[in-house]
């Protein structure tokens, strides 16, 4: 039987959400995916679906814009200077918000006094009345719109869905229903991707709600974390998924030496969550909310698909870097990416015999070489630029590596 009679295998690509740095560690993790995987071309995919800050990882992958190109314009800054990301764009202030709401104060002010007097309610009862004076977000996300429609236009992409050659859904949520909005699909595909981009990534609190044909859109993720169910009713044979947060697990048992490396040494370790004081706590809740709803709908898509292969990539929760890093933080992108980077290759080793069965008959093999050469980093660029500091990250390595050994020749004697 001639092979090349059978149709070829969908694959299908979900991005959920995590701030700024969700999308460089997916970024990261991409990079390393796509060298060491043969066959896996992250701009050939069937379908993409994008959640929060994935879902604008999702639509430049759809727009042929590779993994390591978005590295060089959103971690590196190295790319054409049109299209490298300022974060500038998301730290500007919400004035045009802030001047809506002030608009409001004064007759508010006097609701709420009569209220307080004639109405003889108690304070607190009285202070609701000034509620609707708060902004709803801190930053304007309009240049998100802007600049994205921007990238999008030039030669040879679109900020159409219906233009694009391969699907592209990007999920949001609207604010007064609670139900998810997948731009991108029917009925949803005449709304610019920018804006749906836009709208996709509108965390409460932080940034106000999207306003779309009268009606108000806010992050993905309040809905669901993943929304793979998007693709999998479209029928796909396999499906990627990345999810960069994740609890951290202070009690389990460290992560190797091998895969510390590059850990400052008071960041490997966290012996409780609660000594980082009311931050940590609250990131380790809603990391933990975040997840488990996650974990039960990816229990969900393995029972309820089962003609598909699902694989999902994601941190070790015994990782301390990303868990102490902010959610928001841009400024260690490139290390925060070296890292991602790093971990993937690392948990693409360690689940090599795994991962090999499942790709191969998707044409998808595990590139030896690259996974195993210990030199390749995500950027070619040195560690440092002066001798010293090349002379220091040698000695580093060869002292990881002689940690390794010892470390290795311990456990065998031990045995």
């Amino acid at each position: 039987m001639n092979t090349n009679d059978h149709p070829p295998h969908k694959i299908a690509l979900a991005l959920s959400g995590g701030g700024p740095l969700g999308a460089i560690y997916e970024v990261g993790a991409m990079c390393a995916m796509e060298e060491c995987l043969d066959g896996l071309d992250f701009t050939q995919l069937d379908h993409y679906v994008g959640v929060s800050a994935g879902s604008f990882l999702a639509a430049s992958l759809a727009n042929g814009i590779s993994p390591r190109k978005m590295c060089e314009s959103f971690i590196e800054n190295d790319g054409e200077p049109s299209e490298n990301f300022d974060p500038s764009w998301l730290m500007q202030p919400a004035y045009n918000e802030f001047a809506r709401r002030l608009i409001m104060l004064p007759e508010l002010i006097v609701t709420f006094f009569w209220h307080l007097t004639i109405g003889r309610k108690p304070l607190f009862r009285a202070l609701e009345r000034l509620s609707p004076a708060m902004p709803t977000g801190i930053f304007a996300n309009q240049q998100v719109d802007v600049q994205l429609s921007r990238l999008f236009n030039r030669e040879g992409r679109t900020n159409d869905f219906r233009k694009l050659k391969n699907k592209l859904t990007l999920v949001a949520t609207n604010l007064d229903s609670a139900e998810a909005a997948p731009f991108g699909r029917p009925g949803w595909d005449h709304i610019p991707i920018s804006q749906a981009v836009q709208a996709s990534s509108a965390l409460p609190g932080l940034f106000p709600p999207v306003e779309i044909n009268d009606q108000y859109y806010v992050d993905g993720a309040l809905k669901k974390t993943m929304h793979a169910s998007v693709a999998l009713d479209e029928g796909v044979d396999l499906l990627i998924c990345l999810n960069p947060l994740v609890p951290f697990n202070a009690t389990a048992p460290q992560m190797s030496p091998s895969m510390m490396r590059g850990v400052p040494p008071d960041r490997r370790k966290i012996p409780r969550i609660v000594d980082g004081g009311l931050p940590s706590v609250l990131s380790q809740t809603f990391r933990s909310m975040i997840h488990s709803r996650m974990e039960l709908g990816m229990k969900h898509y393995e029972k309820a698909y089962p003609k598909t292969d699902i694989i999902l990539f994601e941190p070790d929760h015994r990782d301390p870097e990303l868990y102490l890093t902010n959610l928001f933080s841009y400024a260690q992108r490139r290390k925060l990416a070296e890292h991602a980077y790093q971990q993937t290759r690392q948990m693409l080793r360690t689940r090599k015999v795994e991962l090999s069965d499942k790709l191969a008959k998707f044409g998808i093999t595990i590139n030896d070489v690259a996974l195993d050469d210990p030199k390749r980093s995500l950027s070619n660029a040195p560690i440092s630029s002066s001798k010293l500091g090349a002379a220091i990250a040698t000695l580093k390595e060869l002292m990881d590596d002689l940690e390794d050994s010892t470390t290795s020749a311990l456990r065998k004697s031990a045995r």
